[in-house]
């Protein structure tokens, strides 16, 4: 085994232990994003339906980009999701550096996605209600750390005013009992993870921390999002 994939293997076993020592906390954080004071809703500024759209792409950071990049791979009109790094430098965008919580990255994921099937404000909203907990500052669940904070990075001056209208919008309806610490940040460079990062939850469905963590969000997905869930291709 090479050496990269002996150090995966041994934090990902970590992590899962920590999870299931951390479960109590992560169920009652859960239930904080999902058992919203009232659903969701939909955002009042939104990108137009384009007719003859070019795909378009959008970077989230919202915890392990495992269950994140898992999320938005069951979206229609979602081209691909892609585990990686935003907000640090190239020369440190290694998992076992960011995992140190000292590079300024954020674990995130890039989405590519088609304007004509699905729109960046839907986006959001699967982001702000499924895909993570929006007001957990720099950690998710069972995982602590600056790398695992919430942060929308906008591609463009319209991504920025949708994010910034529909947190305002999330933030008057009082959806949540606590307050949202996502930032939204200018666009950055985003470097792809290592490849046994890519398709983890779809790959490892068994690993007790996907388990735990990550397939329930998916059950999410499904039960709150039925017009937009897709099985993975």
């Amino acid at each position: 085994m090479h050496s990269h994939s002996r150090q995966h293997v041994f934090r990902a076993l970590a992590r899962t232990l920590t999870g299931l020592a951390a479960l109590p906390f992560f169920l009652h954080g859960q239930a904080l994003a999902e058992g919203q004071t009232s659903p969701l809703p939909n955002p009042v500024m939104d990108q137009s339906i384009a007719k003859n759209p070019a795909n378009q792409s959008a970077i989230f950071a919202g915890g392990c980009f495992w269950g994140v990049q898992a999320v938005f791979q069951h979206v229609k009109g979602v081209v691909s999701a892609t585990s990686g790094y935003a907000g640090g430098t190239k020369g440190t965008a290694k998992y076992p550096l960011v995992s140190s919580g000292t590079t300024g990255h954020a674990e995130a994921v890039k989405v590519v996605y088609d304007p004509a099937r699905v729109s960046y404000g839907q986006l959001l909203k699967v982001f702000f209600s499924v895909a993570h907990n929006p007001t957990q500052l720099n950690r998710q669940g069972p995982d602590a750390g600056t790398q695992y904070r919430s942060e929308i990075f906008v591609a463009t001056s319209e991504q920025k005013k949708i994010a910034e209208a529909y947190i305002g919008q999330l933030v008057a309806a009082r959806v949540y009992p606590e307050k949202i610490v996502t930032r939204v940040s200018s666009p950055t460079e985003f470097y792809p993870a290592e490849a046994y990062h890519q398709n983890y939850a779809t790959l490892h469905p068994d690993e007790p921390y996907i388990a735990i963590n990550d397939l329930p969000k998916l059950d999410h997905l499904k039960i709150q999002f039925p017009e937009l869930y897709k099985q993975a291709e």
